[in-house]
């Protein structure tokens, strides 16, 4: 018997002590990140790793200028989003997104202080630019039951001693998500509570080289796991023995497998159910011969995002007359939008110069026709003209905005829809189109 040996301590002992993104090569290592698939896959590829230790000073420079240029004494957040921004760590994201119980204090001179859980401190050890790390930011019910005026006293007290050290004379915070009796509490303390989302949302807006290498990434392991989505519809289906849970399974473990992290909604429905959209991922049995339609909304590898959408015909007769005029006006919908993009050009003009949908795909139109994205769907909105509000989105893109083009056509009172998106980088001079995964040949009219 040949007894083979495995060395724990590595993620891949033949790189050195750092891997290409510039992070220990330490399997047992606290920070989470892509796994050696992913590594591989990418090395394939061609791309280009990040440097996450510049991406985290990137991310932190740009939240520091934008506190400074407010004349804020700090920026207080306690959505998990921005905490992953801000310090590139995590503990249980969507456990903390209804139970908040970290909180991180960037104040205007770059001193970063971290609220996490208190048996967990070392979670943001690998982060120098993480100054502290205490605990104390649990300021819901069910932690704190009837004394949580007592927890919030104690926490918006180091927040004041904190701001008088690091911003001494400024009694102006931002903050993003507060609980009632938080924000109540620093009102007390004689603080002055701004809105912190506005500011995080227009400082994670414009990616750094660096986010942008992630970005790419975490693109080619979705479009990765996607394609195998795809393989096994296109294999199962025809049996009859396969539901949308099935299918949509195969894109929450090969995310995983990857090093991503979780997917924010459950949009995968199949025939009569893709139309009206917005109906969530099920048992029914999916059928030859009918559309499957989804939107990944996937935090992948890195964090990263990835905001794509395809509809898909599973024969084995061809789409009818009607699906593919809808899927080819769809496909010339982003296409139209697309080309409008460059940087300079205003929100409200992306609205008013938009493609034109049918008559008949007006009513269960999308939400909006571009948004950001990041490390999730992001500002800036873009609307369409009949849902635009003046005023709310006066600004123009800037190079290093990634915006995900979409549409929703779904023809009312039918019994399909057709659902596409990609996701695009604004450039110095115009855009580049991230997405590489191919439109249904069927569904175009092309096969």
């Amino acid at each position: 018997m040949n007894t083979h040996f495995r060395d724990t301590r590595k993620i891949d002992p033949t790189r050195g002590a750092l891997l290409g993104d510039m992070t220990p090569n330490d399997e047992n290592r606290i920070e989470i990140g892509p796994t050696q698939l992913a590594f591989g896959e990418w090395a394939a590829a061609g791309l280009a790793l990040p440097d996450l230790p510049a991406m985290r000073r990137y991310r932190w420079q740009r939240l520091v200028d934008h506190i400074v240029a407010r004349d804020y004494a700090g920026l207080l957040m306690f959505d998990p989003l921005n905490i992953r921004y801000a310090t590139d760590s995590t503990n249980m994201q969507l456990w903390n997104t209804h139970n908040p119980f970290r909180a991180v204090l960037v104040c205007a001179d770059g001193y970063m202080v971290v609220w996490d859980y208190k048996n967990a401190p070392f979670l943001s050890s690998f982060n120098p630019l993480v100054r502290e790390v205490r605990s104390g930011a649990d300021l819901f019910y069910f932690d704190r039951g009837d004394r949580i005026d007592v927890a919030a006293d104690a926490f918006s007290n180091e927040v004041r001693l904190l701001l008088a050290t690091h911003a001494p004379g400024n009694m102006r915070l931002a903050a993003d998500k507060l609980m009632l009796h938080g924000l109540r509490a620093l009102e007390a303390q004689g603080l002055v509570i701004h809105t912190g989302e506005e500011l995080t949302e227009k400082a994670r807006s414009i990616k750094g080289p660096d986010e942008i290498k992630a970005m790419r990434c975490a693109s080619h392991a979705c479009e990765t796991a996607v394609a195998a989505m795809e393989a096994f519809a296109r294999t199962n289906v025809p049996l009859g023995q396969t539901s949308e849970d099935d299918i949509w399974a195969v894109l929450h473990a090969e995310n995983i497998r990857r090093g991503g992290e979780w997917i924010e909604t459950r949009l995968l429905t199949s025939g009569p159910r893709t139309n009206p959209w917005f109906q969530e991922c099920g048992p029914r049995i999916t059928k030859p011969n009918e559309i499957i339609a989804f939107d990944t909304d996937l935090v992948g590898s890195y964090g990263i995002c990835v905001d794509i959408s395809r509809t898909w015909w599973i024969g084995p007769d061809r789409p009818r007359p009607d699906m593919v005029a809808t899927m080819q006006h769809a496909h010339e919908h982003i296409q139209h939008n697309m080309a409008l993009l460059r940087p300079g050009v205003t929100l409200p003009e992306l609205s008013e110069r938009c493609h034109q949908l049918r008559p008949d795909l007006q009513k269960l139109k999308y939400g909006c026709m571009m948004h950001g994205v990041g490390l999730c769907d992001e500002w800036p909105l873009v609307a369409y003209p009949d849902q635009a509000v003046p005023g709310a989105f006066d600004y123009a893109l800037e190079p290093g905005m990634t915006l995900c083009v979409e549409v929703l056509a779904s023809p009312e009172g039918g019994d399909f829809s057709i659902k596409l998106e990609d996701q695009v980088l604004i450039t110095e001079d115009g855009f580049e189109n991230l997405t590489r995964y191919p439109f249904d040949p069927a569904l175009m009219g092309l096969a």
